[in-house]
């Protein structure tokens, strides 16, 4: 299922992008619990539209992708997101979670994400001692890159 979602939106993506400026509109961002709450990871962000972004990422034990409206017609524009994030792999899975989030963009490089998140499912390495949250924070810091 997670992976059917992620090629339709892949498929659409590849029809939507002759829409978008010729300049800068891919990014990159690199950073502390980017990846999908990755440890260290990476995402990748394209625009579909002017003001609409698909991204994708991993890093140190996850994963995650997200659907971006950014304030402005630009990639390096701070944006609103729904964000999907899945911590940790096969034992190491701690928990999977889905929910909507702010990411600010500075000019040159700084981005920082806050949001909520509902837990959709808890794995192994999920603490026994800790009750399981219904509603937790979703936050990252990092630098991104734009690009062409």
């Amino acid at each position: 299922m997670k992976y059917s979602v992620l090629f339709t939106l892949l498929f659409i993506f590849s029809f939507s992008f002759s829409q978008v400026p010729k300049t800068n509109r891919s990014c990159i961002t690199i950073g502390i619990l980017q990846g999908g709450g990755s440890l260290i990871g990476a995402d990748v962000e394209f625009l579909v539209t002017k003001k609409f972004s698909f991204q994708v990422g991993a890093g140190l034990v996850g994963y995650g992708y997200g659907i971006n409206y950014h304030l402005e017609p630009s990639i390096k524009s701070s944006f609103f997101s729904l964000q999907y994030w899945n911590q940790g792999f096969k034992n190491s899975f701690a928990q999977n979670v889905i929910g909507p989030t702010y990411v600010y963009r500075g000019k040159k490089w700084f981005t920082a994400q806050l949001g909520l998140g509902k837990t959709l499912d808890k794995g192994p390495a999920y603490p026994d001692n800790i009750e399981q949250p219904k509603v937790i924070f979703l936050y990252s810091i990092g630098l991104y890159i734009p690009y062409e």
